[in-house]
């Protein structure tokens, strides 16, 4: 485990600028100081290995993350691999009777449906380049003109 330099707690980032390795509260606190040092680069180190990772940010304070070297998910993928092919090994059930296909019709039309419904929540409404009409019964304190003026 690569400590941090200064409390020697666990390091998750490292700042180029400053040579060094911190934690996410000496992070915070050294890079918080000014605008300055804010604006310091810092590379997240992995959370296996503590080498450096692709992920990097800069700021008066980072958000913890979690990250992982292309090392480690490398060494990771290989098992991965051998756990999903056992997966659908034993997940592979026979059917006997052939009633898939039927199956099959109902679930690609409930994926239809739904990806219709996706598409009606998700509707992209162009913005206007013209600018907002000012309104003249506004006046000009910015006090809300009365809505029921000609309901009396």
């Amino acid at each position: 485990m690569t400590k941090c330099e200064l409390c020697n707690s666990s390091a998750k980032m490292y700042c180029e600028s400053d040579q060094a390795r911190l934690c996410w509260d000496c992070d915070a606190k050294v890079h918080g100081a000014n605008f300055l040092v804010a604006k310091h680069s810092r590379t997240l180190l992995c959370h296996l290995c503590h080498s450096y990772t692709p992920w990097a940010g800069s700021g008066p304070k980072l958000t913890p993350t979690v990250s992982v070297c292309s090392s480690c998910i490398n060494s990771c993928n290989g098992t991965q691999e051998i756990v999903d092919v056992e997966e659908r090994q034993t997940d592979g059930d026979t059917d006997i009777e052939g009633d898939d296909e039927e199956e099959d019709e109902d679930s690609v039309i409930s994926a239809d449906e739904e990806e219709d419904d996706e598409e009606e929540d998700n509707q992209v409404v162009p913005g206007s380049s013209m600018p907002v009409p000012v309104d003249s019964d506004f006046s000009s304190s910015g006090d809300c003109p009365d809505s029921d003026e000609g309901a009396s």
